[in-house]
């Protein structure tokens, strides 16, 4: 059966004293539903150890494990889901070597893609971003609030149904206003990273 597409996740980023695991697990024994590994900088075997950890932790708080781009690594140590960037290969392929019971979200920037995503089979699509964010270095347009709710109104006009997640350098006390606007979840790296570098320092 298919889990549930989570309303928030962490998106690991990488740091001078916290492994991407590590970052996992702090996330999970805080309470956010779903973690993102994020490695764009590291080598397959690296990326395979640390997702291999954070899978571990996530089973032990009935979190979500999400794979960035990655299909080979999510098949390999059976993670809950996969995220994919446009230019990643399509859902619809990733599907077929992953099977029906995999989350996977696609990355958005408009509705266009939003669309198209969808057609792809997405489960869920990461909309942004939201404002300027440094975790990211090919930034696509930013898309802001007023960008969220006119996607959404014409999603509505148009009775096109796809859970969307915020998802660029959001603010922790800004993710109530977004679901309020009508965005289903949000996806967090730099605001909560500072809270989670905090704890372990306490």
């Amino acid at each position: 059966m298919k889990r549930a597409i989570p309303k928030i996740q962490y998106i690991t980023q990488d740091h001078h004293e916290l492994s991407h695991s590590m970052q996992a697990k702090l996330a999970f024994e805080k309470g956010i539903e779903a973690v993102q590994i994020r490695m764009k900088n590291s080598s397959k075997e690296e990326i395979l150890e640390e997702a291999t950890r954070a899978l571990q932790y996530a089973n032990m708080s009935n979190g979500t494990l999400i794979i960035n781009d990655s299909i080979d690594i999510a098949k390999e140590i059976g993670a809950h889901a996969l995220h994919l960037g446009l230019k990643d290969t399509p859902i619809d392929e990733a599907r077929k070597i992953l099977g029906s019971e995999m989350i996977i979200g696609g990355t958005a920037n408009t509705l266009d893609d939003i669309i198209l995503q969808k057609s792809r089979g997405a489960d869920y699509v990461g909309v942004g971003s939201f404002r300027h964010t440094t975790t990211k270095k090919k930034l696509s347009p930013i898309v802001g609030m007023e960008g969220y709710q006119r996607i959404i109104s014409e999603m509505n006009v148009q009775r096109i149904e796809i859970p969307l997640v915020a998802v660029g350098g959001i603010l922790l006390d800004e993710i109530e206003k977004l679901l309020e606007a009508g965005m289903y979840g949000v996806a967090i790296s730099g605001a909560l990273l500072k809270t989670l570098n905090n704890q372990t320092h306490e």
